[in-house]
């Protein structure tokens, strides 16, 4: 089969979002949540269209007239009435694959990161949303098995190489997404499914991370060849050892050409605490759009640095920080809530 995922770079038809609901998700801090939103929504919207999940009329009046204090593009937003449980449209929502000049939606089965049992709405948004599209989705599965995979658990070249964790998906005892899976399976599964010819793993993920390993926190092809890998400085932290050996790992890889990579190191910023808790705070959480990279920025010194690195990867796009302190807080920033519709 000519199948594939693109890669995010590639053009959009328009990015999928929720809108935050589940206070539970940001306790103390929910109301500048909804303003996070409105400026990615704003943001976005100049350049492709924005598809915004409500739970209800009363939400969507509220979302129009929060954006109606912006300034953006008001044809590029669409609303889907879906209730959900959660925000988090990168794991919850169909990933899509073509087929030659086709785009076609897979549903992966979805179980709340084998951590949380509230999930029962989320496990139907990808059916309702494509219905709400007029658009047939298939049901990914391998070895007879509806397989559960979260987007953020992987990142794509669009070209058959994938980037994933060990920790997230071969973990046998905690947060088990497909019980029995070893490498092999996985790696029939990313063939057969997504068009996958190479699967790169790599080891844990960064601390503070709900997911037990998504890949999106810690590492992300920027093209076909380069790949972003968050760096930590300090010997004392607790990333510096698990990023260390990520980096060896990388650096043993080769391309199909027997090539290596390029490996661009990503600061991380300094650690985000809130209640006693280590929050997953990384700018390998940027999304990107079709002529705009939003990072996620956490009032820190490193800022600056990680928005120059990314504007070298980004020539041909406007690469702009979104304030991500309080959003970090639901332990997810903006490639966790957003999902690209390939065009």
């Amino acid at each position: 089969m000519n199948r594939r995922i693109p890669a995010e770079w590639e053009p959009h038809e328009s990015t999928l979002i929720a809108w935050p609901h589940n206070k539970a998700d940001w306790p103390g801090k929910f109301t500048p949540i909804t303003w996070v939103y409105a400026d990615i929504t704003a943001k976005l919207s100049f350049s492709e269209k924005v598809r915004i999940v409500v739970q209800d009329q009363k939400q969507k009046d509220h979302v129009r007239k929060t954006l109606s204090k912006v300034e953006y593009i008001e044809d590029n937003v669409v609303y889907h009435v879906i209730q959900t449980d959660r925000s988090w449209m990168r794991d919850s929502a169909p990933i899509w694959i073509k087929e030659g000049d086709t785009s076609f939606p897979l549903l992966f089965k979805f179980n709340a990161w084998a951590k949380y049992d509230n999930y029962t709405l989320d496990v139907k948004l990808g059916q309702k949303l494509l219905s709400q599209m007029k658009v047939k989705g298939k049901k990914a599965e391998s070895f007879k098995r509806h397989v559960v995979l979260e987007g953020g658990a992987i990142d794509y070249n669009g070209k058959g190489l994938l980037l994933t964790t060990e920790e997230c998906l071969l973990d046998p005892v905690q947060q088990v997404r497909n019980p029995g899976w070893g490498k092999k399976e996985y790696e029939q599964m990313f063939a057969e499914q997504l068009g996958i010819k190479k699967v790169i793993w790599l080891g844990k993920g960064i601390a503070g991370d709900d997911t037990h390993g998504h890949v999106d926190d810690l590492a992300r092809f920027v093209n076909a060849n380069s790949i972003l890998l968050c760096s930590e400085s300090d010997s004392s932290d607790e990333n510096y050892d698990l990023l260390q050996e990520n980096m060896e790992r990388l650096k043993g890889e080769k391309n199909f050409k027997g090539e290596s990579f390029e490996i661009i190191p990503l600061p991380l910023p300094d650690p985000v605490v809130f209640d006693g808790m280590r929050l997953p705070a990384s700018y390998a959480n940027f999304y990107i759009g079709n002529e705009i990279v939003i990072v996620p920025t956490f009032n820190d010194a490193k800022d600056y640095l990680a928005l120059g690195i990314l504007r070298e990867c980004f020539p041909d796009r406007k690469v702009v920080g979104i304030h991500s302190l309080d959003l970090v807080w639901g332990l997810g920033t903006l490639h966790c809530l957003t999902h690209e519709i390939p065009a």
